[in-house]
């Protein structure tokens, strides 16, 4: 009984350690992708005449699951591509963009998520006046940080928007829960030029 126990377990921890791997392979592949993707978008808006106006910015729509970017806070290592959407499949691969909130480049708040267990992990020694890129094919967008907080998950005021051009970012908290965590940390950043 105890050797089946043993045999059993052992390969309960091997299944469960060939998932982490693949999914962590998966995501560094598609973290790849994006970011070959992106250079490619840079390139061909440089060499493109495009309509800027505010008009054309109101009516921009991304499709879920569609490239947005890439945000990185270089004193904290962290450097993810940003995905529309909020869904399991999108945090698993990147950083997602939350709908309802503006884009980089618009007016208002710009909200993006991540898993603390992956890509947000290193926002746990995030301070004030760190400084956070988000690049897009129009440019990059250079963010200054405030504040950060902790809130309950129904919370969702901190994406409210105040007509200034802000980013928050949102992750799990505590960082070092296991399992569902019961509060949102919370990082506000106001644009700089």
């Amino acid at each position: 009984m105890l050797r089946w126990a043993q045999r059993a377990l052992f390969a309960a921890a091997f299944v469960a350690f060939a998932y982490c791997a693949y999914v962590m392979t998966a995501s560094w592949i598609f973290q790849r992708e994006e970011t070959r993707n992106l250079e490619q978008l840079v390139v061909t808006h440089q060499t493109a005449i495009i309509d800027t106006s505010p008009a054309t910015e109101a009516r921009v729509q991304v499709p879920r699951d569609g490239l947005i970017g890439r945000i990185s806070v270089a004193r904290l290592g962290v450097s993810v591509m940003v995905m529309e959407g909020t869904d399991e499949r999108t945090l698993r691969r990147a950083a997602g963009h939350i709908s309802g909130t503006a884009l980089p480049g618009q007016q208002g708040n710009v909200g993006i998520a991540a898993h603390r267990d992956t890509f947000f992990r290193p926002l746990r020694d995030i301070r004030k006046d760190d400084v956070i890129t988000i690049t897009t094919s129009k440019g990059d967008y250079r963010y200054r940080v405030v504040s950060t907080r902790v809130v309950n998950p129904d919370d969702v005021s901190v994406l409210n928007s105040d007509g200034s051009d802000v980013l928050t970012l949102v992750t799990c908290y505590p960082f070092n829960f296991i399992g569902a965590a019961p509060n949102r940390f919370i990082v506000r950043a106001e644009q700089i030029t």
